[in-house]
């Protein structure tokens, strides 16, 4: 478990990215930080592995505060992608991923199977191996990004928009591919970002801050969009919006939702949410949150 307790952070020149922010984060659960430029996300997840330093309050991992963790062995502990991937552009894409094994004392002969298989896992043709990141592209560069995070096995990845550098279209298979890791991997992710849409595909919980870290909401994406905890909140996840105002209309005997501006978002079934009829859907994203009853421990 990740907690922040009354969290802040004063830079020497008087700027408070964060105030007073208290949060826990459950094993195995996905919270996504979301907000404007200024409200203190990146800052909040920065401090979970010591690359920023709260000036008030303390961060825990299963109840050992971190500042008193070696810095450079608690990075090496928890995964980390960024939005630039942040590749050595000097290495192939098998070292790149075998970078922290290998500082933790593994052999690159003995880290390049796990390598190997981490690829195929983050949808990599292995053949890519032995490329450089100069030759792939940026949604490849960032699937090595994050096969480089896991290649450790930590139980803790942090991302901090990992998918904002990469167009629309591959942008979408990377949340989808990212769905499919935390349904399969089950790490306790706090993942960063300034998309509402992105923050409710992904997240188990999301929390929505104000400039300064202060949080306007907690909750699943279901209790947000259903009760919005201010005008703020309500602006900001655009719960007035004809994509948020669904209804259902009958056709052929089949029952599809149908947004305010009269577009098919989606199938209603009997047996679960509604079945997407496209990539840009709202029914692709029916089925947010909490996925099932998934013990937490």
């Amino acid at each position: 478990m990740i907690a922040f307790e009354k969290v802040g952070k004063t830079y020497p020149d008087g700027t408070a990215a964060v105030e007073e922010f208290s949060l826990e984060i459950a094993s195995h659960e996905t919270v996504v930080l979301v907000g404007t430029s200024g409200s203190g996300k990146t800052t909040l997840l920065r401090m979970v592995n010591r690359m920023v330093d709260p000036t008030s309050g303390r961060v825990t991992i299963d109840g050992d505060d971190v500042a008193g963790l070696d810095p450079v062995r608690l990075r090496r502990s928890i995964g980390y992608v960024m939005q630039a991937s942040g590749l050595l552009p000097h290495r192939s894409v098998l070292d790149n991923i075998t970078t922290v094994p290998v500082l933790t004392g593994s052999s690159r002969r003995a880290a390049r199977p796990r390598a190997l298989e981490l690829m195929a896992t983050v949808g990599l043709d292995p053949a890519l191996a032995s490329r450089y990141p100069s030759q792939l592209s940026g949604g490849q560069q960032q699937r090595v990004g994050v096969a480089r995070a896991l290649a450790a096995d930590p139980n803790i990845l942090l991302m901090d928009e990992p998918f904002g550098a990469v167009d629309p279209i591959v942008r979408a298979e990377l949340q989808h591919e990212m769905r499919r890791l935390q349904q399969d991997l089950r790490k306790t992710t706090v993942f960063v970002t300034h998309d509402i849409d992105e923050a409710f595909l992904l997240g188990d919980r999301v929390v929505i801050l104000r400039p300064g870290g202060v949080i306007a909401q907690v909750g699943t994406p279901q209790e947000i969009l259903a009760a919005p905890a201010d005008d703020f909140v309500r602006s900001f996840v655009g719960a007035d919006r004809g994509a948020r105002t669904l209804h259902v209309e009958e056709v052929g005997g089949r029952r599809i939702v149908v947004d305010a501006d009269g577009r098919a978002a989606g199938v209603l079934t009997a047996d679960g949410p509604a079945a997407a009829v496209g990539p840009d859907s709202m029914g692709d994203r029916a089925d947010v949150g909490r996925r099932g009853a998934e013990p937490r421990t």
